[in-house]
């Protein structure tokens, strides 16, 4: 698993991918990496471990250096879970996670209220409610990896 230790939000995380690892008795191997730079020294490290796959957490270094990190997961072979559909579109393999541009729709909302005289304070904090899930079936083909019909049944994005 790829994390930023500068991202606040990280630590929080990856107690619960722990857990979570912990109950379905998976071993995880936490890489960090803060810049790009320490992202293919990540990818290298994950692949001299044999992992069997990559998951990376999402933060704006990782968005920022989407094409470059799918280079690295295809040319070490790696399956890969991102939370950022733009990482599948730049070849990533599987992506989960909300829906930025409507998180980016409803922040305008917020800054439109807080012009208006609105006090932060008093918005009320919004969690996103839907998810989207894409898959890249030409990395699929690439990685020899087959995606099972129960679930490309369930895309919301398919990449071919």
């Amino acid at each position: 698993m790829v994390w930023n230790p500068a991202n606040a939000s990280h630590p929080a995380v990856l107690d619960r991918v722990r857990v979570a690892a912990e109950a379905l008795r998976l071993k995880i191997h936490l890489v960090p990496a803060r810049t790009s730079e320490e992202l293919a020294d990540a990818f290298g490290a994950i692949a001299k471990e044999r992992a069997d796959a990559v998951v990376v957490l999402a933060d704006r270094l990782i968005l920022h250096h989407r094409a470059r990190m799918m280079a690295l997961a295809l040319q070490y072979r790696l399956p890969g879970m991102y939370v950022y559909q733009e990482l599948v579109e730049a070849g990533g393999l599987v992506s989960f996670g909300p829906n930025y541009v409507d998180i980016h729709r409803r922040a305008a909302v917020y800054v439109d209220k807080i012009l208006k005289g609105a006090k932060p304070a008093d918005l009320p904090v919004e969690q996103p409610t839907t998810f989207e899930l894409a898959i890249n079936l030409r990395t699929a083909k690439a990685l020899g990896v087959t995606i099972p019909p129960s679930i490309l049944l369930r895309v919301d994005r398919l990449i071919e």
